[in-house]
């Protein structure tokens, strides 16, 4: 039941149950038993661990190592005792280093991934249960909550609210929005699959039950895991520099013996001591503490990097990054802040005229006529600050760009607020709306926030605010503000619209619906801003003849607009998305690689294959991926109902 293969995105709920003999109640413990039997369990299976003797052996069948073993035989030969054992001693704790540096990586290695042993809940005869993922198998029904992690690739059954962080898939660390409803096109890109979820995801929001429909090595992850483990054991620049060291000195030595053994035969000179005289000095061609020397030295860069949480495998990987003539680059964490921030904000007075107000250029006589933007945003909001790491969001980051706009640009305490405007009502955020609404009593006065998609929201407004107060809103003024939410996507800008509504009464019903003859307040544009250090790196990697290349899971378009503001893209360089690359030959990436810098909406896969394409055409290429935390912080509203109609803040937050 090799069920990798499928498209099940495409597919509707009703055929791929059916296709995996199951139903929405999911197995029974006989048949989850007999699956488990007939096809394993879900883990992923590591390459074969090389044994003490094969690591060994490998040592001490490397070229310039045979060489030593060689002239240390010849020594002894020679009744050389001293530089015999010398020479063995060196090969003998070369060989010792490299294989406890290598014992001690793959010992760091299994303890990561000893660190967790999650388990899941499913529908096993009917009922709900708690199993080992590891026993999870094709046609279970998972029950998937906030805070989880996704335990194979399933598709989904239902959802609510549900976002799931793609980050060891995509590269992307910002939550993805889940559908069940949803149907991609059979060639979606992994990233736009938003009615499935994969394996090590993290739940950061909502619910959802779907069915497994595949688990171990058939999973995406399992798939890279799979090229991982077939990729061969690979030269460095440094062990082939040493191998055409040994290879040379082998054959010098062996030219010198031939030369001075001739020479001695056309002087008549004894046979034996000619002999014993031209194996001499072609020993004495061979540095013998040239291997030890490169060992230590790299040892010592291994203990080097580890102080810096870095870790190295194998020895020569160390010389390996200060050979590099490439570098790729993952976008978001790593070249970006990982931290959006709003740059741009639009009133009605803005959109009339067509223009957007750049944050940082407000001046403060001009903040006023923006601060129920900012108001609106720090209310209507879910996300807070951490109170260990100020610098830092539990939320969702849209969220708290909003957060960091009120407090950094507007010098409003975002706590503040809420203790002087407590949240009295809200309606949270959902899929189908893409909205969501607070209510509370300023000023004696009780006011609805709503915030969310333009053009979602346009339609429920029948007002717009003005700096000479509300008016009603027409058909040229919902053009101009749909015209502008537009033109800020195309700047690669995640876009929000503002709202608001007056209401006689706090609403008592959860059902009851708000969101309607609402006034229009503006808009704002957010994007995840460059680390400022970044460009420097890039402009001394380049001074340096090193090439920087952005691998990035995000959008084209966002992907360009960063690379170009970094010096990564420029005037006739090619940018290429992953639908291209699929499209595309192993010869014809190897003719476009040299001058390509950005790749886009890419998968794992795609990375390695480029990766690949670098290596043939000559290039040493260094990958770098996402220097984010991992999430760590599970979006849930702060604010549950008790005590009659007041709502009390209720943080929560994940390790």
């Amino acid at each position: 039941m090799d069920k990798s293969k499928d498209n099940w995105h495409s597919m509707g709920i009703e055929d791929v149950l059916k296709k995996l003999n199951t139903t929405e109640e999911g197995l029974s413990d006989e048949e989850a038993e007999k699956r488990i039997k007939e096809y394993g369990y879900n883990e992923l299976r590591n390459k074969k661990r090389k044994s003490t003797f094969e690591l060994v052996w490998k040592e001490i069948t490397d070229p310039m190592i045979l060489i030593l073993i060689g002239a240390s035989l010849l020594s002894f030969i020679l009744k050389e005792w001293v530089e015999g054992f010398v020479i063995l001693f060196i090969v003998f704790v070369n060989t010792i280093i490299s294989v406890v540096q290598e014992r001690k990586a793959e010992a760091s290695i299994e303890a990561l991934k000893s660190m967790s042993t999650p388990s899941a809940r499913v529908f096993r005869e009917g009922e709900e249960s708690l199993v080992s993922s590891k026993e999870i198998v094709v046609g279970d029904v998972v029950i998937l909550e906030a805070g989880g992690m996704v335990p194979a690739d399933i598709r989904l059954i239902e959802s609510a609210n549900l976002k799931v962080q793609e980050a060891s898939l995509t590269g992307e660390s910002v939550p993805i929005e889940k559908d069940a409803e949803d149907m991609p096109n059979e060639n979606s890109p992994l990233g736009d699959r938003t009615n499935m979820v994969y394996t090590s995801s993290l739940i950061t929001y909502g619910r959802g039950t779907g069915v497994v429909v595949a688990t171990g090595m058939n999973t995406e992850v399992g798939s890279i895991a799979s090229m991982l483990n077939e990729e061969d054991d690979f030269d460095t620049p440094l062990k082939r520099k040493l191998t055409k060291v040994g290879k040379t000195l082998s054959i010098v030595g062996a030219i010198v013996c031939v030369l001075i053994f001739l020479i001695g035969l056309m002087y008549n000179r004894p046979i034996l001591p000619l002999f014993m005289t031209a194996i001499s000095l072609a020993i004495s061609i061979i540095p013998e503490g040239l291997p030890a020397t490169a060992t230590i030295v790299m040892a010592l860069g291994v203990k080097r990097m580890a102080k810096e949480n870095a870790l190295v495998r194998k020895l020569p990987a160390v010389e390996t990054l200060g050979s590099s003539t490439v570098i790729c680059s993952d976008k978001t964490g790593t070249l970006t802040q990982n931290k959006m921030k709003v740059t741009v904000l639009g009133v009605e007075a803005d959109i009339r005229n067509k223009i957007l107000k750049e944050v940082k250029d407000l001046k403060d006589e001009e903040k006023q006529d923006y601060s129920e933007i900012v108001l609106a945003g720090a209310l209507c909001n879910d996300a807070s600050i951490d109170p260990d790491k100020k610098h830092d969001i539990i939320g969702d980051p849209t969220e708290g760009a909003l957060i960091f706009l009120a407090e950094d640009d507007f010098k409003l305490d975002q706590e503040e607020l809420e203790e002087k405007y407590p949240r009295e009502f809200e309606k949270p955020f959902d899929s189908d709306r893409k909205m969501m609404t607070t209510v509370h009593e300023i000023d004696g006065k009780i006011v609805a926030y709503t915030k969310g998609a333009i053009d979602e929201m346009v339609e429920l407004c029948t007002k717009i605010l003005t700096t000479n107060g509300e008016r009603e809103i027409t058909s040229e003024d919902k053009e101009k503000i749909l015209e502008m939410s537009t033109k800020m996507s195309a700047k690669a800008l995640r876009t929000l619209g503002f709202a608001r509504r007056n209401l006689d009464t706090i609403p008592e019903d959860e059902e009851e619906n708000i969101e309607h003859d609402l006034t229009f307040i503006g808009v704002c544009g957010m994007i995840d801003p460059p680390r400022p250090e970044v460009m420097e790196s890039i402009k001394t990697c380049k001074s340096a003849g090193i090439r920087t290349v952005m691998i990035t899971g995000d959008h084209l378009v966002t992907a360009i607009t960063i690379a170009k503001e970094l010096g990564i893209y420029e005037e006739g360089n090619n940018a290429i998305s992953g639908d291209e690359l699929d499209e595309m030959t192993d010869d014809e990436l190897d003719k476009v690689v040299s001058n390509t810098t950005v790749y886009a909406r890419v998968s794992p896969k795609h990375k390695l294959r480029i990766i690949q394409s670098l290596k043939r055409t000559g290039e040493v290429a260094a990958m770098t991926g996402d220097r984010s935390k991992r999430c760590t912080s599970i979006e849930s509203s702060r604010y549950r109902y008790c005590n009659g109609n007041k709502w009390n803040r209720c943080r929560k937050r994940f390790i």
